[in-house]
């Protein structure tokens, strides 16, 4: 089985999820490509993915950690969002410093959705595969980046 982020899943097996915060809950291994389209540079990020229930408020703590690989040089990186659940299975999902980043609704095992960040834009696609494997894809415009990322994330365990 290869390692590399392939396409995303199409419609006949996307995998429907009732309850975000739920399915997302546990650790999962992250291979992420990233393309610069202005300038055809490539790397990638291989590392874990946490999704945790926070002490403080309640909401699932996303934790990424692992080695990203770009112009030939291997940097530790990480990230920590906060998603926040919603009644009807969907969240809201915030930067560890609370700032607003984007919605989630999986109940149809696809998830489509934006964030401006500055003058950039992100579109983000979110595609569950199975109960064990979820693509996401971001596609960044604006002045200051044109890049593509496509991430697979599998559960671990």
């Amino acid at each position: 089985m290869s390692t590399e982020p392939g396409p995303a899943p199409s419609a006949a097996t996307r995998h429907a999820v009732a309850d975000a915060v739920a399915y997302l809950t546990g650790h999962w291994s992250i291979e992420r490509t990233l393309l610069d389209m202005r300038t055809g540079s490539a790397g990638r990020f291989r590392g874990t993915a946490e999704f945790r229930p926070s002490e403080e408020d309640g909401s699932l703590l996303h934790i990424e950690e692992g080695e990203l690989l770009w112009d030939g040089t291997v940097s530790r990186v990480g990230r920590t969002l906060h998603l926040s659940p919603r009644p009807d299975g969907t969240a809201d999902v915030t930067f560890a410093d609370g700032r607003p980043f984007h919605d989630l609704d999986l109940r149809t095992g696809q998830w489509t959705t934006d964030h401006p960040c500055a003058e950039d834009r992100y579109e983000g696609t979110f595609t569950v595969a199975s109960a064990r494997e979820w693509h996401l894809r971001w596609r960044v415009s604006g002045p200051a980046k044109t890049q593509l990322l496509r991430s697979v994330y599998r559960r671990r365990g």
